[in-house]
């Protein structure tokens, strides 16, 4: 008698990929976290955020800047106070605009930044050469359906990193 054949694989199912994609996320956060314990000292999560933004966009003024980090203008002015204080955040005069204030990252806000995003990186690095080859070719598949699916963008900047933790951009420019 022939031995029963082997039970195929079934696919995935939404349960499965949400299942799969919350435990995934629970260590993006983590890793972003901990890239910002060598700051958390100097700034809070949403603070680098706005450093971030900031960062990726250039100048910014304040209506934009909250815009884009869905919050409203007076907690945003709030966060950008504390990191002026700080000095890793300035306010300047639009040149296109004398009438506007633009708010700026400053040299040392720059670095904190770049020294955070290339801490976060270095650890995704780690994870991602434990990967086989195919593997890699498999999430980067899967990532970038799931964010198209979602809507989301690359952020412009240097690295091409998108928005920390799912912010978004919106349609409405900087000025």
């Amino acid at each position: 008698m022939a031995d029963p054949p082997e039970p195929q694989p079934r696919e995935p199912d939404v349960d499965d990929v949400t299942r799969a994609v919350l435990i995934a996320s629970r260590l993006l956060v983590t890793l972003s976290v901990r890239s910002l314990a060598t700051v958390e000292d100097r700034v809070t999560l949403p603070q680098f955020r706005l450093l971030k933004v900031l960062s990726a966009h250039g100048g910014a003024n304040l209506v934009s800047l909250a815009e884009r980090l869905g919050v409203n203008p007076s907690t945003a002015m709030r966060m950008v106070d504390r990191l002026i204080a700080a000095g890793l955040a300035e306010r300047g005069v639009n040149p296109a605009n004398r009438r506007e204030t633009v708010l700026r990252l400053t040299e040392e806000g720059r670095t904190l930044v770049r020294d955070v995003s290339a801490a976060r990186r270095r650890e995704i690095t780690e994870i991602v050469e434990r990967l086989a080859p195919e593997q890699r070719t498999a999430l980067v598949e899967a990532l970038t359906a799931f964010t198209e699916a979602g809507g989301e963008r690359p952020m412009p900047g240097d690295d091409g990193e998108p928005y920390p933790l799912g912010w978004s951009d919106t349609s409405t420019p900087l000025h």
